[in-house]
C-alpha cells in the first residue's frame, strides 16, 4: 500500500494529500471535516460530516449492475462527494443527495454548479431534510450510507427504506461505509449481506473509533416475509 513504509508523523499528511486530490481534481470542495454543532445541530445520534474515500462507491458498486432506470440516494449526503461520483460515474435515472445542514446542502449545489466532473445522470438534487422528514421515494434502487446516523435515528431512517421497499417492491442495494449499525440490519431480517469491500483509508476516525471504519459493506434489501 502506498506509503505504509512512510513516519507515523507523515501518514496524516499523506492522508490529507490523498483527500485533496479528488478536490483539485474536478474543483470542488468536499475534503474538509465538517461538525454539525458548528450550524446548531449536534446530537448524540447525528454524526460529523467526514468525507467517503473518493473511490468507495466504484469499489462497491459494479458499472455493471446499473441501468438507466436506476436511482440513488445518498442520506447524510454532507457536501455531496458520493452523489458526484454516483452522478458522474453511472448511469443513473435520477441521483439524490439528502442532508440535514442547510448550510452543508448549500456547499453541495455549489460544488455540482462547479465540478468539472462530467456527469452521466440525467437529473441531480440535493435536498435539505432531516431524514426523519423525508419520505423516500419509491423508485429508489440504489442507497448510500457514511454512517450519518446512528441509534434510534437510523432504525427510523431504515424502517422507512423498508416502507418504501413494501410499497414498491423491486431491487434496492444498500451501500453502508463505516457500518457502525450493522447489527441492527440483520436484526430485521430485511437486509442480507452480499459482500465486504476491502477497507479505505478512515482519515476523520476519532480516537477509540475502530473496528468497522474504512469498511464498506453491501446489502439487498429482501421482501417482507
Amino acid at each position: 500500500m502506498m506509503g505504509a513504509g512512510l513516519p507515523v508523523r507523515l501518514r496524516p499528511l499523506r492522508r490529507r494529500l490523498a483527500r485533496l486530490m479528488y478536490d483539485q481534481r474536478y474543483g470542488v470542495n468536499t475534503a474538509d471535516f465538517a461538525d454539525l454543532a458548528d450550524f446548531g445541530l449536534d446530537h448524540p445520534e447525528r454524526v460529523y460530516y467526514s468525507p467517503a474515500h473518493w473511490g468507495t462507491l466504484r469499489r462497491a458498486l459494479p458499472a455493471g449492475d446499473v441501468s438507466h432506470r436506476d436511482v440513488f440516494l445518498d442520506l447524510g449526503a454532507g457536501k455531496g462527494r458520493m452523489v458526484l461520483e454516483a452522478a458522474g460515474r453511472y448511469p443513473f435515472r435520477r441521483v439524490i443527495g439528502v442532508e440535514l445542514s442547510p448550510e452543508l446542502t448549500e456547499v453541495a449545489r455549489a460544488n455540482l454548479a462547479r465540478t468539472r466532473l462530467r456527469l452521466r445522470a440525467r437529473e441531480v438534487e440535493f435536498v435539505s431534510s432531516d431524514v426523519l422528514d423525508y419520505d423516500i421515494p419509491d423508485d429508489v434502487s440504489v442507497v448510500f450510507l457514511n454512517n450519518p446516523f446512528r441509534g434510534r435515528t437510523f432504525a427510523a431512517a431504515m424502517e422507512r427504506l423498508l416502507h418504501s421497499a413494501d410499497r414498491n417492491p423491486r431491487p434496492i442495494t444498500l451501500i453502508y461505509f463505516n457500518p457502525v449499525e450493522e447489527a441492527h440490519l440483520l436484526s430485521t431480517g430485511r437486509f442480507r449481506h452480499l459482500r465486504t469491500v476491502a477497507r479505505t483509508l478512515a482519515p476523520w476516525r476519532r480516537r477509540g473509533e475502530a473496528g468497522v471504519f474504512g469498511t464498506t459493506r453491501v446489502y439487498a434489501v429482501t421482501a417482507r416475509g
